[in-house]
């Protein structure tokens, strides 16, 4: 993968931590230029969300892995900040071959197991503004310098299969559902009003992702995180930010990407169709074992999974 993607240019928005921050390593690591975007910084604080994580830590992390990047705080809500954005993009490179839509941070406003007369509504609300105009802003504002740049790749970031997704996802709350069933609507739009330009529109859901957050709620850390599987055998399910992040650049660096076209890919399908794997050499498949047993099931069953 080493400079598979030289000479181009990539915006990750929403990469100050998790999957968001993986892929910009991993697109940097393969040669690319990234722009990585986030609220969260070290001069102006953190994010209505709370963590410590920093969009100038992505842009080390990116540097520590050989590659060049512009770490930028951004307001993906906000239209003028997101032109201004690509204004400069534009005027830096000149181009823009790649963009990953994986904006959210809404999940400190879910209610898990509130229909939607129950659900606080401005939370609600905020969730669809962090989840789906975000996505919106970005791609309206992103998509025409990717078309004057000559073509390229839109990776919308989701969590779910379209399979999944096509049904209710019990216990979340309604908000929250809808946005990972808009995120693959906007997918199927954009692929169809796409079909006659040189831009593949596609959408990658990750698995069980062990983020900052997900680590620190089981007490864990990436590099001891098995220690949690004797009292959460379902854990063993779990993948490194890194594993989807790898299938991306890989996906990024396809001339023939072009026939996934309107999909939502895993992180298992990607691993298999560029022979990636997670940090650990093995391939999760947490959609299949969700498929097969069902949200919570299949833990006697891990390790065939893997």
């Amino acid at each position: 993968m080493a400079n598979a993607l030289e000479d181009r240019v990539a915006l990750v928005a929403g990469a100050t931590r998790g999957a968001g921050r993986a892929i910009a390593v991993e697109l940097g690591r393969a040669g690319a230029h990234v722009y990585a975007t986030g609220r969260s910084s070290r001069t102006s604080g953190p994010s209505e969300i709370g963590r410590p994580e920093t969009i100038e830590e992505t842009g080390d992390l990116v540097v520590a892995a050989g590659g060049s990047c512009s770490a930028l705080v951004v307001d993906h809500e906000d239209p003028d900040a997101v032109a201004d954005l690509v204004a400069r993009i534009d005027r830096e490179q000149g181009r823009l071959d790649v963009l990953v839509n994986d904006i959210f941070g809404g999940d400190r406003y879910a209610q898990f197991g509130s229909p939607l007369w129950e659900h606080d509504l401005h939370g609600g609300l905020r969730i669809l503004r962090m989840g789906v105009d975000t996505h919106l802003v970005t791609s309206a504002l992103a998509i025409p310098l990717v078309l004057r740049s000559g073509g390229g790749l839109v990776v919308e970031m989701t969590d779910g299969t379209r399979e999944f997704n096509a049904h209710y996802r019990q216990g979340v709350g309604f908000y929250y559902d809808l946005v990972k069933a808009t995120v693959d609507r906007i997918v199927h739009s954009l692929d169809t009003e796409l079909a006659d330009h040189p831009v593949t529109a596609l959408g990658v859901t990750p698995g069980w992702l062990r983020s900052e957050h997900m680590l620190e709620q089981f007490g864990v850390t990436e590099k001891n995180w098995t220690d949690a599987c004797p009292d959460h055998p379902g854990f063993a399910i779990s993948e490194s930010p890194t594993y989807v992040a790898r299938g991306v650049a890989a996906l990024a660096a396809d001339a023939d990407v072009a026939r996934f076209g309107g999909q939502i890919l895993t992180a298992r399908q990607l691993a298999d169709t560029y022979d990636v794997t997670d940090v650990d050499g093995s391939r999760p498949d947490c959609w299949r074992l969700i498929a097969d047993h069902g949200i919570g099931g299949g833990d006697e069953v891990v390790a065939q999974y893997r």
